[in-house]
């Protein structure tokens, strides 16, 4: 009984000390008093607090407010440039490393191909290896290493921090990286999927931080989608969600990577826009943009800023699949917002009208009429989302607690 009375003091002080740090992060400059007043705890367990914060560096002091009367009370900010994070992306062929302070400023990011012959052995040896390099030769005197956050692009159980499956590497049993490199390192690690820890930033981040429930649609090399509810992404019991990418939208389609034929992945992903380009110029239309040469996402995206007929053409056809596929999204979840991630988001207008249109005509029309159909703004994208892991886990409490108690 005593030891779960010291558990539930212990996380009681965890959650305690979140809802501070969080309170400064958003709302900082701040007063202990307006920190009482918003968190409800008591004037005595804020100050308590907020000294332990100082002691460790973590929050700051800075000007003074102007006084109501009385003493005039000084305002706390966190602290961002002192502490740093190490994130990692793990794709199917490159990975890339990053260092970034809690105030998202980029420091250094590197990029490197992955072993040609790989198992599990091999690329753990590799990403320690690197990551002892990077750490070496881009760690500042001046600042703290807190943490490491790492994505990938297969299934991941969040709660219990391991990778479950991965697109390119089979594993026999879960990979427990984060541990690995954390016993390795002497660093917490946090590993997330790559599109739900990017829904987690642009929650944090983006266009998103002013609502409680969102849903980001990521389309690149592949398609996938994040989903918060209630300011917390949605992952479900089974721990993956919102593999939207894999829904058919056409029975008579090409055959996906997952085994099934004419999933919206086979239509909309950079490869099959450009693929379908190829084909369209092949059969003979006609652009004054676009070549066999010259039809990647980028300058298909251009010329339909340009009305060039061909590919307006071809991303209006994309626009009414995605459309199709987040009106059954929008059926389910109703979120506040839609946001849509990647280098296609270049043709908005064309694509956004395409999509709207789709929307009002199969999503229910009191869900859809008030719900912003945005671009993602954030930077960085390719590590935004392992840093976001980082900042979830200061402001759950677990990293916090973490730093407090070494």
């Amino acid at each position: 009984m005593q030891i779960n009375q010291i558990a539930n003091v212990d996380l009681v002080k965890q959650m305690n000390s979140a809802v501070v740090y969080k309170l400064i992060d958003q709302k900082g400059p701040i007063s202990r008093i307006q920190i009482s007043e918003l968190s409800q705890l008591a004037p005595a367990s804020v100050t308590k607090i907020t000294r332990n914060l100082l002691a460790r560096g973590l929050i700051k002091e800075v000007e003074q407010q102007e006084s109501t009367g009385g003493r005039r009370a000084t305002s706390i900010i966190v602290e961002q440039k002192a502490f740093h994070a190490v994130l990692i992306r793990l794709g199917k062929t490159h990975v890339t490393l990053a260092l970034m302070d809690l105030s998202t400023k980029l420091i250094k990011r590197e990029k490197f191909e992955l072993p040609r012959e790989l198992d599990i052995i091999v690329l753990e040896g590799f990403l320690l290896e690197k990551l002892k390099d990077f750490i070496h030769n881009y760690q500042r005197r001046s600042s703290e290493i807190i943490a490491i956050g790492i994505t990938v692009p297969g299934f991941v159980n969040m709660k219990k921090n391991i990778i479950e499956q991965l697109p390119h590497i089979e594993l026999n049993e879960p990979w427990d990286l984060a541990n690995y490199l954390s016993e390795n390192l002497g660093l917490p690690a946090y590993v997330g999927h790559e599109v739900r820890s990017l829904a987690l930033a642009e929650h944090y981040l983006g266009v998103t931080k002013d609502c409680h429930d969102s849903l980001l649609l990521r389309i690149h090399n592949g398609v996938g989608a994040g989903i918060v509810i209630n300011h917390e992404v949605f992952l479900g019991s089974k721990h993956n969600v919102g593999e939207i990418g894999h829904i058919q939208v056409d029975p008579l389609g090409k055959r996906c990577l997952c085994g099934n034929v004419g999933c919206l992945e086979t239509i909309v992903s950079n490869t099959a826009i450009e693929d379908k380009m190829q084909q369209m110029l092949e059969d003979g239309y006609h652009s004054k943009w676009l070549t066999l040469e010259s039809h990647d996402i980028d300058a298909i995206c251009k010329a339909t800023n340009k009305q060039d007929a061909v590919a307006t053409e071809l991303i209006e056809h994309v626009g009414v699949q995605i459309g199709r596929v987040l009106a059954m999204s929008v059926n389910m979840f109703n979120p506040e917002k839609i946001v849509l991630s990647g280098e296609i988001t270049q043709a908005k207008n064309v694509l956004f009208s395409s999509i709207r249109r789709t929307l009002e005509n199969h999503a229910l029309p009191t869900f859809i009429e008030n719900t912003p159909l945005v671009a993602s703004e954030l930077i960085n994208e390719d590590v935004i989302g392992a840093f976001a892991l980082v900042k979830h886990a200061i402001l759950d409490g677990s990293l916090l607690q973490h730093l407090l108690t070494e």
